[in-house]
């Protein structure tokens, strides 16, 4: 199977179909520190008191309630 060249704009042709918001999403979810920020998060038993906000404010995202 061949490789596309990676620097070639056709290469990211798609991507002018993609919303703000999808975009900002791949970009996050590459991130090594925000995947390790994530699931420390994921992992508590129970949410600090603000750690939710903080995490929010860092990558700046909301969740729902």
């Amino acid at each position: 199977m061949p490789t596309s060249d990676w620097q070639s704009p056709a290469a990211y042709e798609h991507a002018r179909d993609i919303a703000a918001a999808g975009m900002a999403w791949e970009y996050l979810r590459r991130d090594d520190e925000y995947r390790r920020a994530f699931q420390r998060i994921k992992a508590l038993p129970t949410p600090k008191p603000g750690g939710s906000k903080t995490f929010s404010k860092r990558w700046g995202l909301r969740f729902p309630c």
